[in-house]
């Protein structure tokens, strides 16, 4: 397989950066307009209630670093380097934000990535305040122990509840036990792991978007959804935050089973994709022309490259990294946002269709998967983690 293609995008992503870094000023981008241009918004924006209502705030601005180091170990052009220092200026204050998961998001993709290229201690410490911040989510139950995805511990609204993205957030906990040697950080983003595919997966194996739990017993109340077309239906993103965390679980611990399991769920997944490249933005949504979700593929793609590699079994390492090929080489041939308008990388992502936000634009988060799976790829082991095989 030629890896032609990915270093194209590659080459187009260095371009578009530093174009919109002389445009878009101290904010952060997330979605394109319906003009292509990028809507952005400051780091400093920390989720919240207001009200009864949910605001998700800025969990986008790791990405933009995590780009930025990406071009860098692509081009070895100081600039980015030097682009993403002034841009982690911004970023570092929510190290210590007390409000979200995502927390997870902002620093996997910048800090981690950053002391990894530059072996810059203190992005170490970046990195590990906020992963403190994350375990202090931990909710402890009788059946078990899960992160609590949104808002700040006291409110009881967001304690008992967890959304499927969580999976995605805590290889940021992962990383930090190995770096700091405190295997508390495994254990909770273990437990996470543990208990959200108990209670997330349907007995047709599709997942909910998110859970409310009893605090006290871990019995789930009701699964339901933000940003999938109903209650039951299978949001197609979900999947690939599951697999993602699935996968980073069993490089972690090195128990068969999480592998097993994103597997299983993968398999789910590509059942319901068929020959297309890109799923619809929810399954259930099988109207001719429903929206599309590119950043669904891409996610999926970044989890099934580590399906790939932590498995000993040829066959099934090479199944999953032929689907993560044929995934990134259709988002490469068919998705790829060619037009000087049109900002971002991926073109037909869909961040909120129930809340009309980023509906078939670029989005920033599938844009950094999309490029950290491509990574992966054309330089092993130089931009983020690379699990080893499981052993037995």
């Amino acid at each position: 397989m030629s890896t032609a293609p990915y270093h194209e995008a590659l080459d187009l992503l260095a371009a578009k950066l530093i174009e919109d870094e002389r445009t878009i000023g101290v904010a952060f981008p997330y979605v394109t307009a319906p003009d292509g241009a990028w809507q952005t918004m400051p780091a400093s924006v920390s989720a919240g209630y207001t009200g009864a209502n949910w605001s998700h705030g800025n969990w986008f601005c790791g990405f933009w670093v995590g780009l930025l180091l990406a071009a860098y170990l692509h081009t070895r052009d100081e600039r980015f380097l030097t682009l993403a220092r002034e841009r982690m200026l911004l970023v570092e204050q929510r190290a210590e934000d007390g409000n979200t998961h995502d927390i997870g998001f902002i620093f996997l993709s910048s800090a981690m990535p950053f002391y990894r290229i530059t072996g810059e201690r203190r992005y170490r410490d970046i990195a590990l305040r906020a992963a403190a911040r994350l375990r202090d989510r931990l909710v402890v139950t009788r059946k078990g122990a899960y992160i609590s995805s949104w808002g700040p511990m006291s409110d009881p609204r967001g304690r008992a509840s967890s959304a499927i993205d969580t999976m995605a957030n805590i290889p940021l906990l992962y990383w930090a036990a190995t770096e700091s040697g405190d295997a508390s950080f495994l254990l909770a983003a273990e437990a996470h792991a543990r208990m959200t595919d108990r209670a997330f997966t349907r007995p047709d194996l599709t997942l909910y978007h998110a859970v409310e739990y009893d605090t006290t017993s871990g019995e789930r109340l009701r699964g339901y959804t933000y940003q999938g077309q109903h209650d039951e239906s299978s949001w197609s993103r979900g999947t690939g935050w599951s697999v993602y965390g699935l996968a980073a679980t069993a490089g972690a611990t090195g128990d068969g089973q999480y592998l097993a399991r994103g597997g299983v769920i993968a398999d789910k997944w590509l059942q319901q994709l068929g020959d297309d490249i890109v799923p619809p933005w929810d399954f259930n949504d099988t109207a001719p022309d429903a929206a599309k979700d590119s950043s669904a593929s891409a996610i999926m793609a970044a989890g099934l490259i580590d399906l790939a590699r932590l498995h000993r079994d040829e066959a099934k390492r090479a199944k999953w990294q032929q689907q993560a090929d044929r995934l990134l080489t259709g988002l490469c041939r068919d998705y790829i946002a060619r037009e000087p308008a049109h900002r971002g990388l991926l073109t037909k992502a869909c961040y909120s269709m129930p809340h009309q936000i980023g509906v078939q634009s670029a989005v920033l988060f599938g844009d950094y998967f999309f490029v950290e799976a491509l990574m992966r790829v054309v330089m092993p082991g130089a931009f983020s983690i690379e699990h080893r095989q499981i052993q037995g």
